[in-house]
């Protein structure tokens, strides 16, 4: 961040009068401006034994598989950002949501977060953001192919989940991957 967004003066970072962190500081308006992880919402969808992936259609990752999620909007709660990315991705209605993983990527700044949900019906397709929408068993999911590390984790614990018939909300936090030694 180079200027403050209520004045338009240059911005300085240091750690403001009773924080602990470092931020941009205004030293025009004195308007602190706080970044704050960005939330991603979606759904693990069923139809029976079934999972829906959408196949991106934008980077990052175009051409991998997910699971239908997406940035949480301002005005809304995490549940109608789920349902709402399940839509725009899939063209897909969910019902019968719960809460079924919360994983922090501290390292991008994020927080995913996944709900257990049924498909309303069989009418799904791509949306926009995807190219093509499919239903999958266990045993066919891309599972090289996947798009993120959370997508995967997700699976992974949904399908042991389900297998043990018990499926407690989840909590994780994602590390970086490693980088290669120079």
């Amino acid at each position: 961040m180079k200027f403050c967004s209520q004045c338009g003066n240059p911005v300085t970072q240091r750690i403001p009068e009773g924080d602990s962190r470092l931020r941009f500081v205004c030293d025009s308006c004195q308007t602190i401006h706080y970044q704050n992880p960005n939330i991603v919402a979606g759904c693990v969808a069923t139809w029976g034994n079934k999972v829906l992936l959408c196949r991106r259609a934008i980077e990052p990752r175009l051409g991998y598989w997910t699971l239908p999620a997406g940035f949480m909007e301002n005005g809304e709660t995490i549940e109608q950002a789920a349902i709402r990315e399940t839509a725009e991705e899939a063209c897909a209605r969910v019902r019968n949501l719960s809460i079924y993983t919360l994983i922090d990527v501290p390292h991008i700044n994020q927080v995913h977060v996944f709900f257990r949900a049924e498909l309303a019906d069989l009418n799904f397709a791509a949306g926009p953001e995807s190219l093509e929408v499919q239903l999958f068993d266990e045993v066919d999911i891309p599972w090289d192919e996947l798009a993120f590390r959370t997508v995967g984790r997700t699976l992974e614990c949904f399908f042991a989940d389900r297998r043990a018939e018990v499926y407690p909300v989840r909590s994780e936090s994602i590390p970086p991957l490693a980088q290669p030694a120079n």
